[in-house]
């Protein structure tokens, strides 16, 4: 089991990069499972507390019933456009795939369920410094941090 903490320990810039990316907006997108296998696509809200990643489910939401019955999950930082003639500053996108562990119910505000992330996969995609070719970043504990670039 790979915790938040254990990645940022293992590649701190990295995961700072991509923190700073999950934190600059509120709401991200999150992929499960339905029963069927096919992909459910919805929105939610990060947190990172106590080296951990975490996230809720409102009472009664597919995605919490998904993740319960199946725990893999893929979670995109919200994402936005290069501005034209200033590329090369994008700070691109940042994604996490892993496993969603039930933790219990959320003791604060509208109530729901509490997941905390096992992580299998962390990605940063974004532009080089000359903004001409597309550079993608990706760790695992398995095989460390890698990189491509791709025109």
């Amino acid at each position: 089991m790979t915790t938040w903490q254990d990645f940022e320990q293992a590649v701190p810039e990295f995961a700072q990069r991509v923190r700073r990316l999950f934190d600059a907006h509120k709401h991200k997108t999150i992929a499960t499972l339905r029963a069927d296998g096919s992909p459910r696509i919805s929105g939610i809200e990060t947190t990172f507390e106590d080296g951990r990643l975490t996230f809720g489910s409102m009472p009664n939401a597919r995605k919490g019933a998904d993740l319960r019955r199946d725990p893999r999950f893929a979670l995109h930082s919200a994402t936005v456009d290069p501005v034209e003639g200033a590329e090369a500053q994008w700070p691109g996108e940042a994604k996490i795939s892993g496993r969603a562990i039930a933790a219990g119910p959320i003791t604060e505000g509208p109530g729901g369920d509490l997941f905390h992330v096992e992580i299998d996969e962390v990605t940063h995609t974004h532009l080089n410094d000359k903004a001409t070719l597309l550079v993608i970043e990706w760790w695992t504990s398995a095989h460390g941090l890698r990189r491509v670039e791709r025109e």
